[in-house]
């Protein structure tokens, strides 16, 4: 509707029409917006305004049509006057000067959407590859860590394994599909490596609702449920990502690819590129038949579809053998998410066999996940002597003023993975430093003896591990027997910008010593303050 404007020129008889399509008014009276002046001194020419009418089309080439009157202004309605059987209330023109009442305007919802829930364990699918050989002797590593109310695992087997004790708390096992189609060259190698490849496409098949995470590893790979998931909360899961880390060997890395997360580590795949993985992954492993193992497989489809790795220090496929005090001892500033070859390696805490050893950091896992491993420095400034805690496994006690990049290197009480003539085969991803062979020389080593956790504080106890210490010291360390850490429970909800934690020597005596362990102030350095 085009608003129609007429004036009376006074004194002369004649007649006025004046088009304003961009009124957004009706005009009534000179006390309207428009013409809300005198108009008594304009003389005979003076116009006022008299009435205002509306015609459907107004072509200014033609002669002047009939005009139409100006639709009655309606009267409000009370809230809810009409019904589905009457016409709803007219929608008011810009042409209108009265503005609808608010019982009739439409109502709309401009909240925003709900976020989706926060990753949570249920959005985690494992699949795990085993063998009927390997499944009975790794059964128990499985069950440290997988949860039937919290976790979805599927254990995939190269064929139905024997007679087994097995719970309704163990994981759930299948057969792998038949893989004799495809080729693999690779000499000396093994054929099950396709079949494990395989995984990750056999776990998208299944179509289970709600998960956003595929993680693939081995039945000797413990995991560390909580730690993974915080880690992956890190990444938006609907985006494209491919998330591990690289062997400790610098000969196994040269020997495959740098940028390849190590399946035995454990490595994770955001749903949606799985889904795509899944597409053509048969395809694909014709074309690596010449590569080694499955993950040299599952890396090299990823890399055609243009993802690279993104590296979590948290995954360790530990490619060493023999102690790995070193190793634990000093961990990155990073949650543990994995081991791998714990066949392979040392029980980590002394006089225990390989499954009690890991049930003992179990213990420390439950009452305090994220802060399992994680070392805190402190200086004993009384008596010239520097403690490095790493939480929930040992406590070591140095004589005199140690620098903390010294102590942030680790002690090499492993050996490489394979020893051969290729120089890279003894060489590590990490700096290291040689343990003293002068037993005078060493720290005193106190291990994770009892742990318990109370409202608000965690209470762990360390006791000490006779094993080579000098018989002759005369330190203030010799009666030194057990030391008691108080600490909180960290927080690893989310994993930006972290900083160690320092602490303090609250109090000590011949036989026991107690440390705190607490967040640093801004301006803190944990440094040797001369």
């Amino acid at each position: 509707m085009i608003p129609i404007v007429s004036r009376s020129r006074i004194g002369t008889g004649q007649t006025e029409t004046e088009v304003y399509p961009e009124r957004s008014r009706t005009v009534s009276s000179n006390r309207d917006r428009d013409w809300d002046r005198d108009y008594s001194n304009l003389g005979p020419f003076r116009t006022v305004p008299t009435t205002i009418y509306y015609y459907s089309r107004f072509p200014r080439c033609r002669p002047t049509p009939p005009l139409l009157p100006l639709p009655p202004r309606p009267r409000p309605r009370p809230a809810g006057a009409y019904s589905s059987s009457q016409s709803p209330a007219p929608l008011f023109s810009i042409y209108s000067s009265h503005p609808p009442p608010s019982s009739l305007l439409p109502v709309i919802d401009f909240a925003a959407p709900r976020p989706p829930p926060p990753t949570a364990l249920r959005h985690l699918l494992f699949g795990i590859a085993s063998s009927s050989k390997s499944l009975p002797r790794r059964l128990p590593y499985l069950r440290l860590w997988f949860h039937p109310s919290q976790i979805n695992a599927i254990v995939f087997l190269d064929a139905p394994p024997p007679p087994l004790p097995l719970s309704p708390s163990d994981p759930p096992i299948a057969v792998s599909s038949d893989s004799s189609r495809f080729l693999y060259t690779f000499p000396g190698g093994l054929r099950s490596a396709i079949r494990v490849a395989r995984i990750a496409k056999e776990l998208v098949d299944r179509d289970l609702p709600d998960i956003r995470w595929i993680v693939l590893g081995d039945d000797d790979t413990i995991f560390f449920p909580q730690n993974l998931l915080a880690t992956l909360r890190k990444y938006d899961w609907t985006k494209w990502y491919y998330v591990g880390a690289r062997s400790e060997s610098v000969g196994q890395n040269a020997k495959h690819w740098f940028g390849m997360a190590f399946g035995g580590g454990g490595f994770a795949i955001s749903y949606p590129l799985a889904r795509v993985l899944a597409k053509f992954l048969d395809s694909c492993l014709n074309r690596y038949a010449h590569l080694y193992g499955s993950d040299d497989r599952v890396y090299a489809c990823l890399v055609e579809l243009g993802v690279e790795l993104t590296y979590e220090p948290g995954f360790h496929q530990v490619d060493l053998r023999g102690n790995l005090f070193g190793l634990l001892s000093a961990h990155p500033l990073t949650p543990l998410v994995s081991l791998h070859h714990v066949d392979n390696i040392d029980p980590i805490f002394p006089g225990m066999n390989r499954s009690e050893a890991l049930k003992h950091l179990f213990e420390a896992v439950k009452v305090d996940s994220g802060r399992v491993l994680q070392q805190s420095i402190c200086y004993d400034g009384s008596k010239e002597r520097t403690i490095s805690v790493s939480w929930g496994y040992v406590v070591q006690v140095f004589e005199g003023k140690q620098l903390l990049p010294d102590l942030l290197s680790l002690q090499q009480t492993f050996a490489p993975w394979k020893r051969n003539r290729d120089p890279s085969s003894s060489l590590f991803m990490f700096n290291t430093r040689e343990v003293p062979k002068d037993p005078c020389k060493r720290p005193a080593v106190f291990f994770l003896k009892s742990i318990s956790s109370e409202i608000g504080r965690i209470e762990s106890n360390y006791s000490r591990f006779h094993d080579g210490n000098c018989p002759q010291s005369m330190s203030s360390t010799k009666k030194l027997q057990q030391i008691r850490v108080s600490s909180q429970k960290l927080n690893i909800e989310t994993l930006q910008g972290l900083r160690r934690h320092c602490c303090d020597v609250l109090s000590l005596s011949d036989k026991i010593m107690d440390i705190n362990i607490r967040k640093c102030e801004d301006d803190e350095l944990i440094a040797v303050i001369s």
